[in-house]
Order: structure tokens, then C-alpha cells, then sequence
């Protein structure tokens, strides 16, 4: 199409005439695409001639390129104007970009934020837009993620977190040649508006009392000062490390966690019986009450496991926190499932993962991948207002720290 001739009006008429014959909009032959190639061509003329006016050195006009550019609508064959100086660089079609209006970095990291692979992400970029771009590169582009992550690991937290959740996820981590397993140390909390918030996310080389103690090092470090209740498993030493550096707060087992060791040591024709005589301990209204229950199931069934009633005995005190609450403080403390749902959340997307080239190829897809999460606890907690004056009463000047 000559340029210097087009009218608008008739490519208008043209055009309408094209898609009701059923032609294509996209593409070498499209209906918009000679719109697209115009409106490029002129552009560029545009910006040459700015630069030019601009120019302290004398500089002119210096004949025409042929370049083509991948677009939305296909791919379009440009007339790229020259200066005699070489010192033009547009901005429409920069030099050397041969796709039009996509931003690469962007849509490597978005791709490898839904667990995409290098290979994977390479063979996209290829078939959309013609582009061959290597693995260093790719690493390169998400290698840009590692300060934010650096900032994000070291931000200042609030003074205050009425609830707290704590619990790892492992993942296999290629290390100086060899598969080892890793621990990835998670924390939310709940803060005082009454929204989940990811505190932090650590690696270590297996889950333990002594890394979690400095993880809680690390959050007492980035100013937390006070945590109301910290729900966890029962791992050994984890409550004591907990109180080592929050002294005030109350550790609350998990429940359900409880409840699914028992289950591992009975036996298959037991498990109904029993389980129905169990829920009377934890669905009690009151602590009082899920004692009496407990001594039930114990005469009911401690001959026959004795291990279990025992470790039920043994875990009581930080199991049976939650009896002294009301139902809506009841239902965000008893049982770890919140971070538990976050992990599930995150094997969404690394499920197809075998091994991790690195930790920090393990750190920048779970920060992506918690971002996306993360974006989406936009609500507070159901019944939130009742619940914190309920806290107010019970822990005092303890809540008024933040505020």
C-alpha cells in the first residue's frame, strides 16, 4: 500500500467489504494488518524527523530499511526510515526488537511463576512470537527476581500478630551434585485488621526445633514483639523454641494433626468406633467436659492402645488451649489448616517438579507463586470485629502495642 496515497475512508469501505467475504483480521493478509503497517511506517517517519529537529549535529534523512515485526495481528513488513548520523533510535519499533508491544522479561517471569519450565517457556516464546531464547537467558531474566526477594525476606513486620501459623513444606534440591531434601520454613500471621499475611519463607536442610528457633530470631529481629497464639505440629522442641523468644504467647497443637496420629496406630476395624468416641474430646463445649470424654476413651480403648491415650494425655495442655475461647477464636486457632492450605496452593504449581537445579530456583518460583496467593487475602476474617474485641478483653494492653 503506498503511503503517500492512502485513504482512510476507502481502506474503511475495503476493509467491511474483506470481512463480510469472510476474510481473515489477522496475519500476512489480514483486514487490519495494512491499518497496522501504515500506522508503524508513519510513526516512525514521525520520530525521525523529531529526532532530526533535535539533532545539533547536521544530520538528514538517509534512504529506507526493510524490517519485520511480529504484531498482535500477525507479522507486518515494515519500511524503517534512516538518518545519515545512525544516532536514531525509535521508541515505537526500538532497533533490534523484531516483536511489537510484548515485554519478554514479563512474560518469561509470568510464565515460570506458573511452574513452567525453561524448556517450556522456550518453546511458548517460539511458537507465538519466533523468538530463540536460551536457557542462560531465561535464568538471567528470573535471576532479576533475587533482590526482590532479598527485600522481601528483610521487610519490617508489625509489632503485634494476634494469631500465627508455622509450618514446612519440603521440596529435592540438586546440591554440588547430588538430590537432598529441603525444608521451606513458612510462617502467616493474622494481623490486627484481620488479614493473613505470609511473614516470611525459609530454606534449611531438614525441619528441626533449632532452624525454626532462628527463624523466630529472624521475625523477633524484623520487629515483632508480641504473638497472642502460634498454632503448630507437634514437632520436638518447637513449642519450647517458640517460647524461648515469645515468652507470652500460647502455643496451640494442632488438633487435627493429633487426631491423624492417632488414626496411624489403629486398627482398620476400630477406626469408626473409636474416632466417633474421640470427637466427644475435641467437639466438646468445655475443657472440663473434653477431659471427662477423654477419660472415657481411655477406659473404652487403653488396653488396646495405650500409646495413643498417652499421647493424648501428654499433649493435653497446649492441645486444649482453645477451650478457654469463644467458637470464632476456636475455629482460627485449633488446627494448622490455614498454612496448610497454602501449601497445598503452592504444590498446585511446583507438583511437576522433580528436582530443583538450585535453592534459589526453589525461592524465586515459591515467591512468584506465594505473590499470586497472597494478592488474593484481600478480606479479613470472618466475624473479624467480634473477635478482636473478644482479644481485646482477653490479652489487655498486649493488643494496643500496634495500634
Amino acid at each position: 500500500m503506498d503511503k503517500q496515497n492512502f485513504d482512510f475512508e476507502a481502506f474503511k469501505k475495503q476493509a467491511a467489504a474483506r470481512l463480510k467475504s469472510g476474510e481473515t483480521l489477522l496475519g500476512k493478509d489480514g483486514v487490519f494488518t495494512p491499518l497496522l503497517k501504515e500506522f508503524l511506517e508513519e510513526a516512525l517517519e514521525g520520530e525521525l524527523e523529531a529526532h532530526i529537529d533535535q539533532d545539533e549535529d547536521a544530520n538528514r534523512k538517509n534512504g529506507k530499511g526493510k524490517k519485520k515485526v511480529k504484531t498482535p495481528v500477525g507479522d507486518v513488513e515494515l519500511t524503517t526510515p534512516r538518518d545519515r548520523n545512525s544516532t536514531f533510535e525509535p521508541e515505537i519499533v526500538p532497533k533490534r526488537q523484531k516483536t511489537l508491544g510484548v515485554d519478554l522479561g514479563r512474560q518469561i517471569i509470568a510464565l515460570y511463576a506458573r511452574g513452567a519450565s525453561y524448556s517450556d517457556i522456550r518453546d511458548h516464546l517460539s511458537d507465538m512470537y519466533g523468538l530463540d531464547i536460551s536457557p542462560a537467558t531465561i535464568s538471567r531474566v528470573t535471576d532479576k527476581i533475587l533482590p526482590l526477594i532479598q527485600e522481601w525476606r528483610s521487610r519490617p513486620l508489625e509489632r503485634v500478630y494476634p494469631f500465627v501459623w508455622l509450618d514446612a513444606i519440603h521440596y529435592k534440591v540438586r546440591h554440588e551434585g547430588r538430590v537432598v531434601n529441603r525444608a521451606v520454613y513458612c510462617i502467616i500471621g493474622l494481623n490486627q485488621e484481620g488479614y493473613k499475611e505470609l511473614l516470611g519463607m525459609y530454606i534449611g536442610e531438614h525441619e528441626g526445633s533449632k532452624f525454626w528457633l532462628q527463624v523466630l530470631t529472624d521475625l523477633q529481629n524484623r520487629g515483632i514483639e508480641d504473638i497472642f497464639i502460634a498454632s503448630i505440629d507437634n514437632l520436638q522442641g518447637f513449642a519450647d523454641a517458640i517460647e524461648s523468644i515469645f515468652p507470652q504467647t500460647e502455643v496451640q497443637l494442632c488438633v487435627v494433626h493429633q487426631i491423624r496420629n492417632s488414626h496411624k496406630y489403629l486398627s482398620y476395624k476400630d477406626v469408626k468406633p473409636f474416632m466417633k468416641d474421640l470427637q466427644g474430646v475435641y467437639k466438646a463445649n468445655t475443657k472440663e467436659q473434653a477431659e471427662r470424654n477423654l477419660d472415657q476413651v481411655a477406659a473404652n480403648w487403653g488396653q488396646r492402645y495405650p500409646k495413643v491415650i498417652e499421647s493424648w494425655r501428654k499433649n493435653w495442655d497446649r492441645l486444649s488451649g482453645y477451650f478457654q475461647y469463644n467458637k470464632d477464636i476456636r475455629r482460627i486457632m485449633y488446627t494448622t489448616n490455614i498454612i496448610e492450605g497454602f501449601h497445598r496452593q503452592l504444590r498446585t504449581v511446583t507438583k511437576t517438579k522433580g528436582a530443583f537445579q538450585s535453592e534459589d530456583a526453589l525461592m524465586k518460583l515459591l515467591f512468584l507463586v506465594q505473590e499470586n496467593i497472597s494478592a488474593k487475602w484481600n478480606k479479613p476474617v470472618h466475624n473479624w470485629n467480634q473477635t478482636l474485641a473478644q482479644l481485646s478483653i482477653i490479652f489487655g494492653d498486649r493488643l494496643k502495642l500496634n495500634l
